[in-house]
């Protein structure tokens, strides 16, 4: 977890600069329209309101707002050098500024700008409570795991004329991110079209953020039919050359309800998506959640403490008190956790061991070395932490109960089940999957879950950030599709392939001849599976430039 302490302050104002070619793109785009009020919310010194002096803006009148004094007065002086026909620097939070001008019935042709990105729970109390105040507004749901310029983006919409044109620069989580969905909803309501050009490149290094221009036109009219979505993939920046008008009016859009909440299936080229929607109509083609149960691994509140390897053990004594466990990448390198694994893992000294102390254990028959381990926890506070000190003991931990599968939370090139034939332990860095049917057995689960049509399933569902890994949380799993033909599993096999480090794309499509095959999908249906996950997942680590051998397989 990040604490604000050791945030830098630009991370603290959600404040990274826009380039000027950015700007300028941007800017042209919405005065195709010919507006006569512009307003930008969040102007910082002025790039925005800079790039403008390289229109015709003879009829136009600029506002823009920013919280701080001296960004304000930096603005301002660009802002008096404009040939506008009156430009205006308010010093205040947009915000609060954004509720008092939508209150009033204030409106604004044209909307650009980059809001500041800065998490819930960096904000401060008042901002807290007008981002709650601005959803509530316009009944949308709302979440403390939002980030500030989500309730930007929504009062700007909300100030935006008729037909007017928003053009901003936001993080490309906007497609996936579950505190985003009010967001995408409001946008589809109330635009005709929306275009997110998704540069490769990282515009802003420090934020280490991907981020997506988003050119929203809105409905001239509440009942005017939507168009949906469009995505321009830029894999270089040349497309800041372009017209930014004709982009806007050539690309392909989706429908919202084809989206069907998260926006990844605009990612999709039209053949891809019509095998993906097949592939729900297919009965040997199932949704996770209505063949398995998935619940959070075990919630210790202090890992490091809880989860140790062997010398800890015996430094301890603590043999009688532990029990075996995996929760890491590096615990299992293929599909199945046995015996024969966990014995390595523990001669590499990987922390193996989960320290299970039952809550009705007398204290005082607790072995002396024991009782010094529990000391040791105490003298570092781990007893203060949320998730301990609302138990008690606090060292004792609820719901501890293995499952025949596990799901790291996390990966890299695709998820992978774990078949846990040990029945081991795991911690809230997986989950703990079971199936809910007896004539569904967990081995075979396993090995149906490695294919191109659960993987993709998983790109479109799941959320990444700054580092490029694939994150998947119960809801998302539970929506995730996976083909169950009657197939005999080959497990041991696919788990020696995967620990010996076969290409990823070679094992998928291996695998894909086998389970998708038997589902019913054509070898061409197969390959445009994997297509899209190629693409989606490059998109998501950034390796466009991945070597052409892959791309033939």
């Amino acid at each position: 977890m990040n604490f604000k302490e050791n945030e830098t302050k630009d991370k603290l104002r959600g404040g990274y600069y826009t380039p000027s070619a950015v700007a300028q793109f941007l800017s042209r785009w919405v005065l195709c329209a010919k507006p006569q009020t512009l307003l930008e919310p969040s102007c910082g010194d002025g790039a925005f309101i800079r790039a403008l002096d390289s229109f015709d803006i003879a009829n136009l009148a600029v506002t823009g707002v920013e919280k701080l004094g001296g960004e304000a007065t930096k603005a301002r002086k660009v802002a008096a050098s404009l040939s506008a026909r009156a430009a205006q620097i308010v010093k205040a939070d947009f915000l609060q500024w954004a509720q008092e001008k939508l209150d009033a019935g204030a409106c604004f042709d044209a909307i650009t700008g980059n809001p500041p990105y800065i998490r819930y729970q960096y904000l401060d109390e008042e901002d807290q409570e007008l981002s709650a105040q601005l959803f509530d507004r316009f009944s949308l749901t709302f979440t403390k795991h939002t980030n500030a310029w989500v309730p930007f983006v929504i009062a700007c919409m909300g100030l935006l004329s008729p037909g007017g044109r928003l053009a901003m620069v936001i993080p490309s989580e906007l497609m996936h991110v579950l505190h985003a969905g009010s967001l995408r909803k409001f946008l589809l309501q109330h635009s005709k079209r929306v275009l997110m050009v998704d540069p490769n490149e990282l515009l802003f290094e420090a934020a280490l953020q991907g981020t997506v221009l988003l050119m929203v036109e809105k409905k001239g009219k509440p009942d005017e039919i939507s168009e949906g979505v469009a995505i321009h993939a830029a894999p270089d920046n040349s497309f800041l050359n372009r017209d930014p008008e004709q982009l806007f009016q050539e690309s392909k859009y989706v429908s919202g309800e084809v989206l069907n909440g998260k926006w990844m299936k605009v990612l999709l080229e039209p053949e891809e998506l019509a095998v993906f929607e097949k592939a729900k109509a297919l009965p040997t083609v199932k949704k996770f959640l209505d063949v398995a149960k998935v619940d959070v691994g075990i919630v210790t509140g202090a890992n490091r403490f809880f989860l140790v390897d062997d010398s800890t053990v015996t430094k301890f004594g603590l043999q009688k008190f532990v029990k075996p466990m995996f929760g890491r990448s590096e615990h299992c390198p293929g599909v199945v956790y046995d015996q024969a694994l966990h014995e390595s893992n523990r001669q590499r000294g990987l922390p193996t061991n989960f320290i299970f102390i039952e809550k009705d254990e007398n204290l005082s028959r607790l072995p002396k070395r024991v009782l010094e381990y529990i000391e040791l926890g105490e003298s570092q506070k781990l007893h203060t932490r949320y998730k301990c000190r609302i138990r008690s003991p606090w060292f004792s931990v609820p719901s501890v109960y293995s499952t025949p599968i596990g799901l790291l939370k996390r990966s890299h090139n695709f998820p992978r089940l774990i078949f846990n034939q040990l029945g081991a332990y795991t911690t809230d860095t997986a989950y703990r999957i079971t199936p809910l049917s007896s004539s569904l057995n967990a081995e075979k689960l396993v090995y149906c879950f490695v294919n191109s049509l659960t993987a993709l399933t998983a790109e479109l569902e799941g959320r990444h950030y700054g580092g490029g890994v694939l994150e998947l949380v119960p809801s998302e799993i539970e929506k995730l599709l996976i083909p169950l033909p009657a197939i005999r599993p080959h497990l041991a096999q696919l788990d020696q392939a995967i620990r010996a480090g076969t290409c990823p794309l070679q094992l998928l499509k291996s695998q894909d001849e086998k389970v998708l095959t038997a589902a019913g999908f054509s070898e061409e249906e197969g390959q445009l599976l994997r297509q899209a996950l190629i693409r989606i997942r490059r998109r998501r680590q950034r390796l466009l430039g991945e070597a052409a051998a892959e791309d033939n397989e």
